[in-house]
């Protein structure tokens, strides 16, 4: 069966350092952070006081007050992307076939805001089980992209992906997978997380996985630099409109870039941690340049997973360089979670976004905070760090690896 060839058509980004497609851009290009002091809870008691919070976002711009209430954080910033995505792609919501239009989302977690509230006013009470009618589907981590089909109308496949970081990327291979199949037209995919709540930065501390840089949090996230000591918590949503390619050439549609490959892997090893060797990592690679017909020297650059964990940089880097070999020297290679924080299951697709716009502008987004080389990687490798570089970029990958070894790699090239 020849299958069917994956673009996209439209994007929307809701971020720590941009509330729009542009201006997420925009920072990136200038190597903005996005960390700031938590303003949404006290965090006195607190190893870590800071994160990377969206900013100057106020819900009811963008969605009515009565819905909004129905709605968890991390469904309300699924909401915002898409629209901002379906706007983008031009699409025609008189004319499309709405059986042929599905929304394959990704969530780590849900609705982590939406438990914490809900168990919290349960123990504090008198013992009389009170619970909003809406907790449960406000919680749920499939309900956002219900929301999405049921304001558009689209009734094509629809469900969420759930693997911890990499789930967003796997929402995109998934959708790109059916769309491949012939068994969709259009399908609106992405990811989003809101998890800066008491028990998300609470719950990282207690794996020591979060930085505590309180005194200086903008520089928290410095992937690759021998100082680094955990990632920073980001929030908020990405949306990509994944579209078969004849389909959106046959109504005029303005194409980003092809989907051409996805990977998928896991490291079988550890509950956190990665593999030492980076053999996941590799394995992922190598199966998403395979899917997508491609060699190693195609690839002009890399979003990494680059978390700015002590293990896990290390561990990608020696994966990257095992699997390019001499043609890893000639890579971009760079980690925009130095910038955002760590999204988890919206990492992937904001991450995807930003590796799109690079090969559209021919920009390669800086890795920031950087200052002194940790001798565990490779010097030689190009990390783009600090100030953005710009290459002719015809052929970008985007890593996303999560807690319990899952692993998912995607593909973007220009077109012919």
């Amino acid at each position: 069966m020849e299958l069917k060839r994956v673009v996209v058509t439209g994007l929307g980004a809701l971020t720590p350092i941009g509330n729009n497609l542009q201006e997420y851009w925009d920072g990136l290009v200038s190597g903005k952070s996005g960390a700031a002091p938590i303003t949404r809870f006290d965090t006195t008691n607190f190893k870590t006081q800071f994160a990377c919070e969206l900013k100057n976002f106020t819900v009811t711009d963008f969605i009515d007050r009565k819905f909004s209430r129905k709605l968890d954080i991390y469904a309300q910033y699924a909401m915002v992307a898409s629209d901002e995505a379906i706007v983008d792609s031009r699409l025609d919501l008189e004319k499309v076939d709405k059986d042929r239009v599905g929304v394959i989302w990704g969530a780590g977690i849900g609705g982590i805001d939406t438990f914490q509230k809900e168990v919290t006013n349960f123990a504090t009470g008198n013992g009389t089980p009170r619970f909003n009618p809406f907790f449960i589907p406000k919680m749920i981590a499939d309900i956002a992209p219900g929301h999405i089909s049921i304001k558009y109308g689209f009734r094509g496949p629809n469900f969420t992906t759930v693997s911890a970081c990499a789930s967003s990327a796997n929402a995109m291979i998934d959708a790109m997978n059916y769309i491949r199949l012939g068994k969709a037209d259009v399908i609106v995919s992405g990811g989003s997380e809101a998890a800066v709540t008491e028990s998300g930065i609470g719950g990282f501390n207690a794996m020591h996985a979060l930085s505590t840089r309180n005194d200086d949090p903008q520089t928290a996230s410095r992937p690759f630099d021998a100082n680094r000591e955990g990632f920073v918590l980001g929030e908020g949503a990405g949306a990509l409109i994944l579209e078969e390619y004849e389909h959106a050439i046959a109504r005029g549609a303005t194409i980003y870039a092809e989907l051409a490959g996805g990977g998928l892997s896991a490291d079988a090893h550890h509950m956190t941690a990665p593999h030492p060797e980076g053999l996941g990592a590799m394995n992922v690679m190598k199966n998403c340049i395979e899917d997508a017909g491609l060699s190693i020297t195609d690839v002009d650059a890399i979003n990494m997973h680059g978390t700015s964990t002590p293990l896990g940089d290390v561990a990608e880097a020696k994966a990257i360089q095992r699997v390019f070999g001499e043609h890893a020297y000639t890579l971009n290679i760079n980690s925009t979670k130095s910038m955002t924080g760590h999204l988890l299951g919206a990492a992937g697709a904001i991450e995807a976004i930003a590796s799109i716009l690079a090969m559209k502008h021919g920009i390669v987004p800086p890795t920031i905070n950087h200052e002194t080389y940790d001798e565990n990687i490779d010097s030689k490798l190009n990390l783009t760090l600090n100030k953005a570089q710009k290459r002719d970029l015809k052929v970008v990958m985007s890593n996303t690896f999560g807690f319990g070894g899952h692993n998912a790699c995607v593909l973007f090239k220009k077109l012919d």
